[in-house]
């Protein structure tokens, strides 16, 4: 299982004030944080601004949302009871736009290298009976192609674009193969999205160590007035669906949803 142990890496974290959506929970002058954690192997405290943020935070688990005053934070991810933040295993400036939400993600580079990547996320609003997921490949890993039905309906997905989609609520069934060829490694899995949620999935760890596995939460009551429509069948036979079944399981995503807005942190082998 790779390790960073002594590893010492600085990632620049400028996330775009020009975001989309806005924190229900989140005051006007805050934003809100995730936090996930995808380096295997290695427990961490993180700290913002030289003061201890999260203790002991273990990998393939999800901290959040941290509420932060608007403007630019230090950043420090440290070996565990480290006394300080002075000797950070990863470090970032974090850069955020009042009334929104962001993602932090601790995770292994393509190559394998740790690193932190910055994400924002859509948390606009949801139409009725309609669920939303976004996808994101921060794992060390080859590129895949996912099918639907048995055909490629994305392909030559690598670490770390993300992608999402707004589409009916419901279940679906997809597998991932690796890419240009028929080698299942995902699945076949069915999937349930929840009417009026956003759900952001990580694909962590390493292919070549055999740690490969997920991460994912869940924010709900994003729905538009009025709520609670019936969600259907799913989005199966819908275009615009099939690629959302696409992305997901380009993590093979095992989901659970939250009734109330918080995270749900899952983990797959």
């Amino acid at each position: 299982m790779r390790r960073i142990a002594a590893a010492t890496a600085a990632a620049s974290l400028a996330v775009a004030a020009a975001l989309v959506g806005a924190s229900p929970a989140a005051a006007a002058d805050t934003a809100e944080v995730y936090v996930v954690h995808g380096v295997p192997g290695l427990t961490v405290d993180v700290y913002v601004d030289g003061a201890l943020a999260l203790d002991n935070f273990a990998p393939e688990t999800v901290a959040g949302p941290l509420d932060l005053p608007a403007g630019s934070h230090a950043v420090a991810i440290t070996a565990a009871d480290a006394a300080d933040d002075s000797n950070p295993v990863l470090s970032a400036t974090a850069d955020l736009a009042a009334g929104n939400s962001y993602s932090l993600v601790a995770h292994l580079s393509a190559d394998g290298s740790p690193t932190l990547t910055p994400y924002a996320n859509d948390i606009s609003t949801v139409s009725a009976g309609q669920a939303r997921l976004v996808v994101r490949h921060d794992a060390a890993a080859p590129a895949v192609d996912v099918r639907a039905g048995g055909a490629v309906v994305l392909s030559d997905v690598t670490n770390p674009n993300q992608g999402g989609l707004t589409v009916p609520a419901g279940t679906v069934n997809a597998d991932v193969v690796l890419a240009g060829t028929s080698t299942v490694v995902i699945g076949p899995a069915d999937v349930t999205l929840a009417e009026g949620s956003a759900t952001f999935v990580h694909a962590v760890g390493s292919a070549d160590d055999g740690t490969l596995t997920l991460v994912s939460f869940v924010i709900p009551g994003l729905h538009s007035a009025p709520g609670g429509v019936p969600a259907g069948t799913g989005p199966a036979d819908d275009p615009a669906a099939t690629v959302l079944v696409a992305a997901l399981l380009v993590v093979g995503l095992a989901l659970v949803v939250g009734g109330s807005r918080r995270f749900v942190a899952t983990r797959t082998h």
